[in-house]
């Protein structure tokens, strides 16, 4: 069996129990020091860039980073992940999705959650210009999506220097996880995600006025306004419909044969039931399923600890197969 029934993961009081103020006070508040990255940009093979930030301390394995929706390397959960393996002997490639690096990207399309060509192309790369022996995937969120979803679509093709993955607070089912944000409930997270999308749509119109039309652009009050008018037509998509059917990553889980945890927490606000794929996990001879009861979205918060529990959680989930 594949689904891990009891978590290491225990909230760190009553007050703590709230889904919301365990995804909302990390985000906001918590800070992490001590993390310097050197950054290197990769081109495209569409003629756009990518933006890596390493920590290269000539360790033997690697962990490649991916972060959440409208994300970065900067991010709170990014930086201490990379901090934690990094003191584990790890060197460290965090990566920018495109447009998320601070500078916005050259091409009409921007990204989405199930787009795996960039994180292909980053492995690639990371492969063919360093020396590592063995290399693991971390992914958060929309990241966690992606990750899985490049391993599920590669199989047995995934190079054989990435070993393990590791995955917190995912997606799994996407329509399942937008329809979350139409709860009036998660008004704040909806709000929070759609007014940056609306900003970068705004910087990309400037790019291309001839191509993306913002007339009414701040009526959106929906993901699924949102991304039936920009979202699908920049990517390739019919319609929002299509986008959520065959971008989300649980379509793929039965083709992955890298051992991979999925952990998402039982009061995670930003997750459906489907989100919990109990099914494709509990015969699964690679896909490992946690569900603690308490750790909100990207939150997992515990008093006084200076190392998150999901950095303590990944490394030693990817230390049983990256042992060199």
């Amino acid at each position: 069996m594949s689904l891990i029934k009891n978590s290491s993961y225990s909230r760190p009081g009553d007050f703590w129990k709230n889904g919301y103020l365990q995804t909302i006070i990390p985000s906001l508040f918590r800070k992490v020091r001590g993390v310097r990255y050197s950054r290197e940009r990769i081109d495209t093979p569409d003629e756009d860039f990518l933006d890596l930030d390493w920590i290269q301390s000539g360790h033997e394995r690697l962990v490649i980073i991916s972060h959440g929706l409208e994300g970065n390397s900067y991010r709170h959960y990014v930086k201490s992940c990379a901090r934690h393996f990094n003191q584990n002997e790890y060197d460290v490639l965090a990566w920018n999705y495109r447009s998320c690096s601070g500078e916005i990207n050259k091409n009409l399309r921007l990204y989405h959650h199930g787009d795996t060509d960039d994180l292909e192309q980053v492995i690639t790369h990371a492969i063919a210009t360093r020396r590592y022996k063995k290399v693991v995937l971390v992914g958060f969120s929309m990241g966690g999506s992606t990750t899985l979803k490049y391993l599920g679509e590669n199989g047995p093709n995934v190079p054989a220097h990435i070993v393990a993955a590791a995955t917190f607070s995912v997606p799994c089912n996407l329509w399942d996880s937008a329809h979350q944000l139409t709860f009036k409930e998660n008004w704040f997270f909806k709000q929070r995600f759609l007014k940056k999308m609306i900003k970068k749509v705004k910087q990309k119109h400037k790019q291309y006025p001839n191509e993306i039309n913002i007339r009414g652009i701040d009526e959106i009050v929906s993901f699924g306004q949102f991304d039936e008018r920009y979202t699908a037509p920049l990517h390739g998509f019919k319609n929002s419909r299509h986008f959520y059917r065959t971008a989300t990553s649980d379509l793929h889980y039965p083709g992955i044969r890298i051992p991979s945890l999925i952990v998402n927490a039982k009061n995670d606000p930003l997750l459906g039931k489907e989100c919990y794929p109990y099914k494709a996990c509990k015969y699964h001879d690679f896909l490992h399923l946690e569900t603690p009861r308490a750790g909100g979205h990207v939150g997992f918060y515990k008093l006084g600890a200076k190392t998150s529990w999901m950095d303590i959680r990944a490394l030693e989930f990817v230390a049983k197969f990256a042992r060199l």
